[in-house]
């Protein structure tokens, strides 16, 4: 049987059961190892080749998108062609990457088989061993489905070089055609290269520390409710964040990044020929380290409100707050998700961003009833898109629904009493360890958790700096019917991750303290063409059930019978 392709075409959803070879490994030439800007991390290759049953999805539409821009880049003079960005379109043969950067461009690790990572067999393995024999992996978009992209900025101003730094240097890679990358992206590249030459616009040398242009964030909105929906992907607008070697607008260089601000507006907005361009941002970096962003943003052209509809909800992303970079993946992650939540429940949302999970959870039809979602996040600019996206909730929710600022690794207990259900989103590196001995220990934290203070609960002598501060910066939207205290700690543990290295060893310690076990679990192809897979996994509480012991008891009941008889 040939193993399962999504290919191009109408909108599709397949689901299927196949027996699958782990592909073998592309050996490739020895090169240097790459610095990722926009990459997910690196995670262990499996050396050997076997064979495993596999429920596989095709989650969302793989219709064929346009490709970027042709390179090389047309004349300077020439604005951008509707027919160049919408209509020439060319099929990408089979399930192969098909990429002309591949060999020097470190985004992705293999080209070919897309629709399934070479790790896929390892955690199929490693989940069939933990008792969970109906894992499942929805391959989603397999090119073009990269929503958010960070890239360097060097070179000079008559030949800039746009794309990721090589492990070790600064050099960049340019990467004008990358298949990864929504075709938007692509093209909103080539138009900045264009107004870096027309303009006489430096890009940053390190060595020198001269130029101004260091960086460049692109990032792709879908949603405009002015489109079919099915038209909606494909015409999506770039945001585009230009980085300026600056203190701030005020600075002398400041004429230069409004003239190139002017210029991408100019043959990129409504007013152009295609309207790529949903806005421009500035943001101002002088640093010498290699922190991408400084502290100072400022909006210079286009929409200020950036919009993507995720979960059933409508997200509001500033350029300051952490996106998902596949973002059809991820909506059917939280729709998956959803399955796991039953009415009523009560859900605290840590490394929850600006709240994405726990609202969208919040405002599914089957979460309506009296439910109280609690987000808890570390960076405090996630405040206000969290706010902005709570103005757009149904008006008929009648949930209890807070964000707080604060560090999660403190006393995480506090944040986990009054919780039905936690959620957990975080950083590569998995959860903090503070986190994880209190989630080891849940059930001797029962009797403790009756007197301890959830952080928003009210107490009239709290001292403790870390609550004390996530009251102050938290935002609470109150139910309109009265609801009971809850003291009680999370039966449910939702687990997300986008390190699957971390995701085991988290794995490991919960499991080896019998205080939980893995129900389900099930993996997303967030970034094909690399060695990452996205895991959601559900913990229960408890040890769980042997099927051994099961099969035993049955067979007793039944040999009673008999004598019985």
């Amino acid at each position: 049987m040939l193993p399962f392709c999504p290919t191009a075409g109408k909108d599709v959803c397949f689901v299927t059961h196949l027996s699958i070879p782990a592909p073998p490994l592309r050996h490739r030439r020895p090169k240097m190892s790459v610095f990722f800007l926009s990459a997910p991390p690196s995670i262990s290759v499996l050396s050997h080749r076997s064979t495993t049953t596999t429920s596989v999805t095709c989650c969302s539409s793989l219709q064929t998108l346009p490709q970027p821009l042709s390179h090389p880049q047309p004349s300077l003079s020439s604005p951008l062609s509707s027919n160049s960005l919408l209509t020439n379109s060319k099929t990408s043969s089979g399930c192969s990457l098909n990429c002309p950067h591949f060999d020097s461009c470190s985004g992705c690790t293999h080209e070919d088989n897309l629709h399934r990572p070479v790790v896929l067999q390892e955690a199929t393995t490693f989940f069939k061993k933990l008792g969970v024999s109906d894992f499942t992996f929805d391959t989603c978009r397999l090119w073009g489905w990269r929503c958010r992209a960070k890239l360097a900025i060097r070179g000079s101003s008559t030949d800039p070089l746009i794309g990721l730094y090589e492990e070790g240097t600064h050099n960049v890679v340019d990467i004008p055609d990358c298949k990864a990358h929504h075709p938007n992206i692509n093209a909103a590249v080539e138009l900045l290269k264009k107004g870096i030459k027309i303009l006489n616009i430096e890009p940053y040398d390190e060595d020198e520390r001269t130029g101004y242009l260091r960086y460049v964030q692109m990032a792709v909105t879908t949603y405009n409710t002015s489109l079919p929906a099915s038209e909606r992907y494909r015409s999506g607008r770039v945001q585009v964040s230009l980085v300026w070697n600056a203190r701030s607008e005020t600075s002398a260089s400041s004429e230069k990044l409004n003239n190139l601000a002017t210029f991408l507006w100019r043959n990129g907005g409504p007013n152009s020929e295609v309207h790529l361009i949903h806005s421009v941002w500035a943001n101002f970096q002088t640093s010498t380290n290699n922190v991408i962003f400084g502290n100072r943003w400022r909006h210079l052209l286009g929409e200020r409100d950036f919009w993507e509809h995720v979960g059933g909800i409508d997200v509001y992303l500033p350029p300051s707050s952490f996106g998902q970079a596949n973002t059809r993946a991820f909506d059917s992650l939280l729709q998956k998700l959803h399955k796991y939540v039953p009415i009523g429940s009560s859900v605290t949302d840590l490394y929850a961003g600006a709240g994405v999970i726990g609202l969208s959870l919040a405002s599914t039809r089957k979460c309506r009833k009296e439910m109280s979602v609690r987000c808890v996040e570390i960076n405090k600019e996630s405040k206000l898109a969290f706010e902005k996206t709570i103005d757009r909730l149904p008006s008929s929710l009648d949930s209890s629904i807070s964000w707080h600022h604060a560090d999660t690794s403190i006393e995480p207990l506090s944040w986990l009493v009054g919780s039905d259900i936690l959620v957990v989103d975080p950083p590569r590196k998995g959860l903090d360890p503070s986190l994880i001995g209190a989630l080891r220990d849940i059930k001797s934290a029962e009797r403790k958790a009756m007197t301890l203070e959830s952080p928003t609960f009210k107490a009239k002598d709290e001292k403790r700096p870390w609550i004390l501060r996530a009251r102050e910066d938290s935002v609470q939207i109150p139910s309109r019917t009265t609801q009971e205290e809850n003291r009680s700690l999370p039966q449910t543990l939702i687990y997300i991750s986008c390190g699957w290295e971390s995701f085991k060893e988290n794995c490991t310690a919960l499991l080896s303290s019998k205080a939980w076990h893995l129900s389900k679990a099930h993996g997303f192809n967030f970034f094909p063409g690399t060695q990452s897979i996205e895991i959601l996994a559900v913990f229960k509480r408890g040890p769980g059930a042997s099927v051994k012991k099961k099969k035993s008891g049955k067979k007793k009941k039944k040999n009673k019978l008999e004598k019985q008889s």
